[in-house]
């Protein structure tokens, strides 16, 4: 099966006109799960990727199996206020309104080489509030990886714009 084809499409889904990609099925799918880690980790095999930067929620199931691939440390990417210790915050903008993610203050050390993670990749927002965030941190974002793209919502001419390379495994087109 190709990860594609693990890949569950559910029509109107959080609202009429949208075709939702859930990974659900794919991660329910020991073969599909483990080659799509395994195609998530092949372009950084042999970097040194000291954290992997898993996005709520989808990117903490990919992005701990990532850093283990990896030898890495994992540093989750959290909606404000889930995280117990002092945390950074980066704000971003949603389609009404806006967001915050954080991540602890001692989640990467400065010079840390750092992976983002996440399940897809439609407008950026959420990936470049990361982005951002480990910055502020001071971590060197070498890269970010995703399962699914969708190129026309253009978020990953969005995120290379900051310099950091996209992977995406699958494409889909649309929204």
């Amino acid at each position: 099966m190709s990860l594609i084809d693990a890949i569950r499409t559910i029509p109107d889904y959080p609202k009429p006109g949208i075709l939702f990609r859930d990974i659900t099925t794919l991660l329910g799918d020991a073969r599909a799960f483990r080659r799509a880690v395994d195609e998530l980790v092949q372009p950084f095999a042999g970097a040194k990727i000291e954290k992997v930067a898993g996005i709520e929620a989808r990117g903490f199931i990919l992005g701990g199996a990532v850093a283990h691939q990896l030898s890495a440390g994992f540093t989750p990417v959290r909606k404000k206020g889930k995280l117990p210790a002092a945390t950074l915050r980066q704000t971003y903008a949603l389609e009404y309104g806006e967001d915050e993610v954080e991540i602890h203050v001692d989640a990467v050390r400065p010079g840390e080489s750092v992976l983002i993670i996440d399940d897809l990749i439609a407008t950026g927002g959420t990936a470049e509030a990361a982005i951002k965030l480990l910055r502020q941190a001071g971590a060197n974002v070498v890269g970010a990886a995703f399962v699914i793209d969708l190129p026309d919502l253009g978020g990953a001419a969005r995120i290379e714009g900051h310099g950091v390379p996209v992977h995406a495994l699958v494409q889909f087109p649309g929204h």
